[in-house]
């Protein structure tokens, strides 16, 4: 059913007219002090006929008159604000991010389901613990290519969030870890050197050594046990 008739709908439910809507939007919007809340009653009938769209103001005023939930009258749009953290690397896929498995799209939970069953490869039929999250290099994030390329998946134990001292023997040893910074993450071999966090790139990478107060502007958010990168640059692709 449209959007529109759905809303119409509702307003049956309530057994109230489009110039009772009207009316109750108009208070609602003098309350405010703004009347893009207030609802005309022509205006209601071209978006329950599909005519219109709702701007998020009237959205609110028809939540409150319906007594409906304001997100449940958005996925009537196509609007799910679960989806937030689903598009972040959407929007700026440049950015390192956590993936999280959400919601009940089907293609999303596939391409999930597809990138742990890659990490996890070596152990077949493995239950993920609670402390094994997945995270996703950003195309602008270069500290520790070629080992990792940009766009590379990640496991990470949250487990193993202290940097270790102790020595290896070369740089597959060493350990890798994703860190929290202020409004971002990224991954990088760890030194601490007192409350000073330093983050190595991989020798051959073109980034700098960057340095950050430990925790207040970098947590280590756990160790990468694992991870699937192309054997060619994805922007090559």
């Amino acid at each position: 059913m449209p959007a529109g008739q759905k809303l119409k709908s509702l307003r049956n439910r309530r057994n109230i007219t489009v110039r009772e809507v009207e009316q109750a939007s108009r208070r609602i919007a003098d309350v405010k002090g703004d009347k893009r809340f207030c609802i005309s009653n022509g205006w209601l009938a071209q978006l329950e006929n599909g005519d219109s769209e709702p701007s998020i103001c009237k959205l609110f005023s028809l939540s409150v008159i319906y007594q409906a939930d304001l997100f449940d009258l958005l996925l009537l749009y196509n609007i799910d604000e679960n989806e937030a953290k689903k598009f972040e690397p959407v929007a700026d896929p440049q950015l390192t991010q956590l993936i999280s498995k959400n919601g009940n799209d089907r293609a999303e939970i596939s391409s999930y389901n597809r990138m742990v069953t890659s990490l996890n490869a070596s152990q077949p039929g493995e239950h993920r613990p609670s402390h094994i999250i997945y995270g996703q290099l950003g195309l602008g994030e270069f500290t520790m290519y070629p080992m990792i390329r940009p766009g590379a998946h990640l496991k990470i134990d949250t487990s193993q969030n202290k940097v270790v001292t102790n020595a290896w023997r070369n740089e597959h040893e060493r350990p890798i870890y994703f860190v929290e910074l202020r409004g971002g993450f990224t991954c990088g071999w760890c030194e601490l050197q007192g409350n000073q966090l330093l983050i190595i790139p991989h020798h051959s990478s073109p980034s700098t050594v960057r340095q950050f107060t430990y925790p207040r502007e970098a947590e280590i958010v756990g160790r990468v046990v694992s991870y699937s990168t192309s054997c060619v640059d994805v922007l090559c692709k």
